[in-house]
C-alpha cells in the first residue's frame, strides 16, 4: 500500500520520527507541513494533498502538473491509481484502528480524462470495514476552477485493502501524526 512508514534512517530532507514527535509535542504542525511527505510520500511527489482524513471519509486534492502527464498533456492511469490506493489505504488505516494494511486488489475505470493544469477532487469512502478486510471506492472528480461545485466524475475505483497485518518496525510516530490531521 502507499502508507508511509517512518524509518530511523529517512533521507535527510524527510523529517525523523523523532522531529515529528518534538514537532507535535509543541503543538507545532509536523516537519514538511499536512498534506506533504509527512502523511504520504510517494502521493506528495505528484503534489496530492490530504483535506480530510476520517474511517467514514478521506478526500484530498491534486493539481495536474506535467509530472503527472503522459507526452501529450493527459494524466497517466496510474496516478489515478496510486490516488485511489493511497487514498484507501489511509482510509482503511484510521478505520482499522491503526493497523498495518495492505492493499490486496485495484480495480478502476478511467471515464474522462484529466489534462494538464486540470484540478482533481479524490473522494473515498468504505463499501464495507471489517476487522480483516476493507473494501473502499474512491473516485476522482474534475473540479471547475469558477464553481468548486461544477464537477464531473474522472474515474472510479474499488480497493480491496488487508487489515491487521503484522507491524514491522514502530510506526507510533506516523500514528500520531494521522491523528492529530484527522482530529482523532
Amino acid at each position: 500500500s502507499c502508507l508511509l512508514r517512518l524509518h530511523k534512517n529517512v533521507p535527510r530532507h524527510e523529517p525523523s520520527s523523532s522531529q515529528v514527535t518534538r514537532s507535535m509535542e509543541r503543538g507545532a504542525p509536523p516537519p514538511g507541513g499536512m498534506g506533504s511527505s509527512t502523511l504520504d510520500r510517494p502521493l506528495s511527489l505528484i503534489g496530492f494533498e490530504y483535506l480530510h482524513i476520517s474511517p467514514e471519509k478521506v478526500t484530498g486534492r491534486l493539481e495536474i502538473t506535467e509530472r503527472c502527464c503522459q507526452p501529450w498533456d493527459v494524466m497517466h492511469g496510474g496516478v489515478s491509481a496510486m490516488v485511489a490506493e493511497g487514498t484507501a489505504s489511509m482510509g482503511a488505516y484510521v478505520s482499522s484502528g491503526f493497523a498495518r494494511v495492505a492493499g490486496a486488489q485495484l480495480s478502476i475505470n478511467h471515464l474522462r480524462p484529466a489534462s494538464l493544469g486540470d484540478s482533481l477532487l479524490a473522494e473515498a469512502s468504505p463499501l464495507h470495514a471489517g476487522r480483516t478486510i476493507q473494501v473502499w471506492e474512491v473516485k476522482l472528480w474534475k473540479v471547475g476552477s469558477s464553481d468548486p461545485g461544477n464537477r464531473t466524475l474522472m474515474s472510479a475505483s474499488k480497493v480491496t485493502l488487508v487489515c491487521g497485518r503484522h507491524r514491522q518496525g514502530d510506526n507510533n510516530a506516523y500514528e500520531q501524526v494521522v491523528k492529530r490531521f484527522a482530529k482523532l
